[in-house]
């Protein structure tokens, strides 16, 4: 039976899942230099601007507009709110994990809303945008790049507008994705989503490849399971890194 392009495809988007895994990679390398810096094997200062700055700039966008683009694609024929509750709730959950674990263990920089706080917030932000036209999403997204960084003023200093990313002044924090400028990426995604239906990519992704061999499919599993796969990978990076310090001081 032929797919009606202006119809979401059914079951999972491989070429979806496989740039989630390279996203993850990405990040994993981000992370393993930050951890050595942490672990104190490289001087202060290391992992913080230029080249690393970027890096974890393009890093976050690229998440969060894949997160845009998986929230049109699970929604895009009605909004099924159970299953959105769902993952809300997780991502709630687990971001709360991540600040309670640095702020035990790194309490000088803990994470008050790193990316997961932003992925949770902005898919409930982007929620009307689902039925609305691709190019007001893109639209909103290019007004909040272009006046964000103009916005910001001393009135939302108070902790509880850290979300907002108006605030002159920001506790030091490993990790920072505010909504201000972090809701673009998510809307971008969403644009691409909502344009992809319409020009029918989507549908001819959804085919390929015809005969996913045993590879293909390896490749796509971190990114079919990209949370578990963001909350374990630190704390076995920290370990192996610090498991191999431990060795080669003493080799």
């Amino acid at each position: 039976m032929s797919h009606d392009p202006a119809e979401p495809p059914i079951g999972r988007i491989l070429p979806v899942d496989w740039a989630r895994t390279m996203a993850l990679l990405a990040m994993a390398i981000f992370h393993a230099g930050r951890d050595f810096e942490v672990l104190g094997l490289v001087p202060p200062g290391t992992t913080f601007g230029g080249l690393w700055d970027l890096s974890a700039r393009a890093i976050a966008s690229t998440f969060l507009a894949l997160a845009g683009v998986s929230l049109w694609l699970a929604h895009s024929r009605r909004l099924r709110w159970r299953a959105f509750l769902r993952r809300f709730l997780i991502l709630c959950a687990a971001a709360g994990a991540v600040s309670l674990a640095t702020w035990l263990f790194m309490p000088a920089i803990w994470v008050r809303f790193g990316i997961l706080h932003s992925i949770a917030l902005a898919s409930l932000l982007a929620l009307p945008f689902l039925r609305l036209p691709w190019w007001i999403a893109a639209g909103v997204a290019a007004v909040i790049l272009w006046i964000g960084p103009e916005a910001r003023h001393p009135a939302f200093n108070d902790w509880w507008w850290l979300w907002s990313g108006l605030s002159t002044e920001v506790p030091p924090m490993m990790d920072y994705e505010p909504m201000i400028p972090w809701l673009a990426p998510m809307l971008i995604g969403v644009a691409v989503g909502k344009l992809g239906t319409q020009l029918g990519i989507w549908n001819r992704l959804a085919g390929f490849p015809r005969d996913p061999g045993r590879f293909a499919e390896l490749a796509a599993w971190p990114g079919r399971h990209s949370l578990a796969v963001y909350l374990i990978h630190q704390p076995v990076l920290i370990a192996v890194i610090a498991g191999g310090a431990w060795i080669a001081f003493r080799v």
